[in-house]
C-alpha cells in the first residue's frame, strides 16, 4: 500500500519568528490595521521586532500562570496580534486553541466546555460582547485579558517586563495547536495538530514557495485562527519575503493598499478573490504587479481566475489552486495561466504532490467511481491531524488505514486529476454537481458576484444569487444562462453580506438552506 513518509522532526511554531529573525531580521511586515495588544507598533514592523514581541508576550503568559501542555483558548477580535499571542502561547509549550472571532458566544461557550476548563485568552470587546452572558469562571481555569483589565481576569498589561523564558519544545507527537473546522454543518470540531503533523503540512507548502524564484512582496488575507496562517508564515518568514498582512477585504481599501505595496504574490480565500474581481478595472491598477495568485481553502470559479490573471501586467502570471482540509492541510493542486484559466474545468482540483500527498476514490454504491457515479475522496498525507479533541470516535470513523475520508465526493479523470463534485452533505439528487452549475452560470453572467445552489424544502435545487451593487437580476438573462442546465427553482436574490459564512469565507450551505425554509414557512 502507498504510504506517505512521516516527518522526522517537528515544526515548532513558537520558534518560527526567532529562527527567521536570525536569518532575515530586517524583513518588513506591513499591516492594514493597528494591533490592539501592541498599539505602539503601528502598521509596520520587522521580523526581528515580531520575534521580540512574541518573546515578550511568552514571558507575560508564563507569569500569568500558563504552563507547558496546558490548553489556551484564543478568542479575540480580529488582528495580527492573534498570531503574535498564539505563537507566544506555543513558545512556552502550551497549546493554543484557535477560536474564530466570528464564532457566536454560544459556540465559544460550548467549545470551552468541551476543552474541560482551558485558560481563555481574550479581550474586552469579546468579554463585553458575545461572551458577556456566559459563566466563564465555570468554563475556564482562568481568563487572561490581552488589553486593559477586567475584574477576576489576569491582565497582560500588568505583566509587562515579566522575565523572558526559554522556548519549550514538547515531544513532536504531543498536541501543539488546535484549530477548528469551518462549522458549515454545525458546531465546529476541534482539530488537534502536533509538531510532527505541522511539519508534514509544511513540506508541500515549502515546495510551492520554492517555485517563487525572485523576491516578491506577499499579501495575505487569511483567517488568523486557521492553520494556514501559521504554516504560511513558517514558510515565508525565513525567505525574507516582505509581507502585507490584511484584516480587511473590502475592495476599495484593498485597492489602495495594493497600489501602495505592489504585491507580487497574493493569497486569500476563494470568496475574497471573487470580491476583488472589481479591482480588475480599478484606475490605480492594484493587481498589475501580481505574478502569483494562490488559494488553498476551496475550489475557485474559473471565471474569477481568468479575470484576475488578465488584470496582471506581469509576464506569464500564475494562479495556484490548492485543495486541502482542516484535518490534513494541502493535498492536491495545479496552476493556471491566462491561456487556460478561462476554459478550465472548475471541478478539476489538480494532482497529488509526489512523495508528499496521495488520494484515492472509494465507491459509494458498489459502482466504480466515475463522473456519473462519484466516489468518496480519501487522502493520505503526513500532515493528517491527530484527532478531534473530545470527539475521538468521530475522527476515527473517517480513518481507513492510512487514508482519511473528508466528506467530499468526486472522481479521477483519465489524466489523473482529482475532480470534486460536491460535499456529501450538499448533494442534491437531481443535480450532477451544484458546484459545477455554479461555475457554469457565474462564467455566463458577469453581473453575479456569487451563486449558491442549495436544497429547497422538497430537495429541489434553489439558486441563491448576489449581484454587483445589489442590482436586480434580469429575468431574461437568467433564463438564457440556465436554459441548458438541470431545471431549478426561480432564483432568490439577496445581498452578498447576508450570506452566512465561516471564518474562511465559505458559505454555510446547510444554514442557508434552513434559512430559506424558515422564510417559506413564515410566508405560508
Amino acid at each position: 500500500m502507498f504510504r506517505i513518509p512521516a516527518s522526522n522532526n517537528g515544526l515548532y511554531l513558537g520558534s518560527v519568528p526567532q529562527s527567521a529573525a536570525a536569518k532575515n531580521g530586517g524583513t518588513l511586515i506591513t499591516l492594514d490595521h493597528d494591533m490592539a495588544t501592541l498599539p505602539a507598533v503601528g502598521r509596520t514592523l520587522t521580523v526581528a521586532e515580531l520575534a521580540e514581541h512574541v518573546d515578550d508576550m511568552a514571558g507575560r503568559l508564563w507569569a500569568a500562570g500558563i504552563r507547558p501542555s496546558e490548553r489556551v483558548a484564543v478568542h479575540m477580535s480580529p488582528g495580527f496580534d492573534i498570531y503574535v499571542l498564539a505563537t507566544a502561547v506555543a513558545r512556552i509549550g502550551a497549546v493554543p486553541v484557535m477560536l474564530s472571532p466570528a464564532l457566536e458566544g454560544e459556540s465559544v461557550a460550548a467549545l470551552l466546555e468541551r476543552l474541560d476548563r482551558p485558560h481563555l485568552l481574550t479581550d474586552g470587546a469579546k468579554l463585553d460582547g458575545p461572551l458577556a452572558d456566559f459563566p466563564l469562571a465555570g468554563l475556564t481555569d482562568r481568563t487572561v485579558v490581552a488589553t486593559g483589565s477586567r475584574p477576576g481576569a489576569v491582565s497582560l498589561d500588568d505583566l509587562a517586563g515579566a522575565p523572558r523564558q526559554q522556548p519549550v519544545l514538547l515531544h513532536p507527537d504531543e498536541p501543539a495547536l488546535m484549530t477548528h473546522t469551518s462549522g458549515t454543518t454545525g458546531l465546529p470540531k476541534l482539530v488537534v495538530h502536533s509538531a510532527r503533523t505541522l511539519r508534514g503540512r509544511f513540506r508541500p507548502q515549502e515546495r510551492l514557495a520554492s517555485l517563487v524564484r525572485r523576491r516578491e512582496t506577499v499579501a495575505i488575507h487569511v483567517s488568523y485562527v486557521h492553520s494556514r496562517m501559521y504554516l504560511a508564515l513558517a514558510v515565508l518568514l525565513p525567505r525574507a519575503m516582505p509581507l502585507v498582512i490584511m484584516n480587511d477585504s473590502e475592495p476599495s481599501g484593498v485597492a489602495e493598499l495594493f497600489a501602495e505595496t505592489r504585491p507580487g504574490f497574493i493569497e486569500t480565500h476563494p470568496n475574497s478573490f471573487m470580491e476583488w474581481e472589481e479591482l480588475v478595472d480599478h484606475p490605480r491598477k492594484p493587481l498589475a504587479n501580481v505574478r502569483y495568485f494562490s488559494t488553498t481553502f476551496d475550489a475557485i470559479h474559473p471565471s474569477t481566475m481568468d479575470r484576475l490573471l488578465r488584470a496582471s501586467e506581469r509576464r506569464a502570471p500564475l494562479f495556484f489552486q490548492i485543495y486541502g482540509q482542516s484535518e490534513c492541510g494541502p493535498l492536491v493542486g495545479r496552476g493556471y495561466t491566462r491561456k487556460n484559466a478561462h476554459k478550465a474545468d472548475g471541478r478539476c482540483l489538480g494532482f497529488a504532490m509526489p512523495g508528499v500527498t496521495n488520494f484515492r476514490l472509494v465507491s459509494r454504491n458498489g459502482a466504480r467511481p466515475s463522473r456519473d457515479t462519484p466516489g468518496y475522496i480519501e487522502v493520505s498525507t503526513a500532515g493528517r491531524a491527530l484527532t478531534y479533541f473530545g470527539e475521538g470516535e468521530r475522527f476515527d470513523q473517517q480513518v481507513h488505514g492510512s487514508w482519511w475520508r473528508g466528506g467530499d465526493v468526486g472522481y479521477r479523470s483519465s489524466y489523473g486529476c482529482l475532480h470534486l463534485l460536491d460535499r456529501e452533505v450538499d448533494v442534491i439528487p437531481t443535480i450532477h454537481s451544484t458546484l459545477e452549475v455554479e461555475d457554469t452560470v457565474l462564467g455566463r453572467l458577469e453581473e453575479l458576484t456569487e451563486l449558491v445552489v442549495v436544497a429547497g424544502p422538497d430537495q429541489e435545487p434553489v439558486p441563491v444569487v448576489c449581484t454587483r451593487n445589489d442590482r436586480p437580476l434580469e429575468a431574461e438573462r437568467w433564463r438564457a444562462a440556465v436554459a441548458d442546465l438541470t431545471p431549478m427553482a426561480e432564483p432568490i436574490q439577496m445581498p452578498l453580506t447576508e450570506l452566512p459564512r465561516t471564518a474562511t469565507m465559505k458559505i454555510k450551505r446547510i444554514e442557508l438552506s434552513q434559512r430559506l425554509k424558515t422564510q417559506e414557512d413564515r410566508a405560508s
